[in-house]
Parts: structure tokens; sequence; C-alpha cells
């Protein structure tokens, strides 16, 4: 089992900046990859960034160049530095962290944390 909390999120003006954190317990240790998500209303949740457990990294399209996802093993979080935000990026944003276990990947989740960029 893995229990995630995210936190960082707030109200910022377009071309500002956020960072927002995933702490982790359980058996996150374990995890294959770790990713933030958003989901904007009335919107499919979509995939933001990923890094997996040999420190690779993806991002969308929409927010390569102005996101950088990170990870601190010894603090067991991840990290999402959001920079030159522009109104769409408003949404929710949830950590996600897949573990396999017996060859079956396991998703587990966090609350989110609302991000809100408007002037």
């Amino acid at each position: 089992q893995v229990q995630l909390v995210e936190s960082g999120g707030g109200l910022v003006q377009p071309g500002g900046s956020l960072r927002l954190s995933c702490a982790a317990s359980g058996s996150s240790s374990r995890a294959n990859a770790w990713g933030w998500y958003r989901q904007a209303p009335g919107k499919e949740r979509e995939l933001v960034a990923v890094i997996t457990r040999g420190g690779s990294t993806n991002y969308a399209g929409s927010v390569t160049g102005r996101f950088t996802i990170s990870r601190d093993n010894a603090k067991n979080t991840v990290y999402l530095q959001m920079n030159s935000l522009k109104p769409e990026d408003t949404a929710v944003y949830l950590c996600n962290v897949v573990l396999l276990i017996l060859g079956v990947p396991h998703n587990y989740w966090g609350q989110g944390t609302q991000v809100t960029v408007s002037s």
C-alpha cells in the first residue's frame, strides 16, 4: 500500500511559478514510476509528467520546457516545478505511483491539489 499527500497548489498569476510536492509513505520506495496528472472541469484526466524508477522523465507536449518533475528518494517525495504558468494549466493536480506487484501494475493516487492560474 502507498499513501500519497500532495501540497503546494494555489492561486498564481499568468507567468508565475508554483512547486507541487507529493509525499509518499508505505511501499513507495518500490515504485516503478511516479507521475503527475491533472484534471480540469469537464475534461479528461491527463498525464502531465512522469519519472521512472531509473530516473527517466517524460512530459506532455503542452508543458514541455515549462514544467520539471524530480524526485528526492531520501524524502520519498516527488516534485513538480511549474514555471511560466498559463490559465489553461488550471486544474486539480494529482500525484500517482505505480507499483508492480507480481507483475501486475497497481496505481495509487493522492487526493489532489488545486492550481488556479488567473489574473
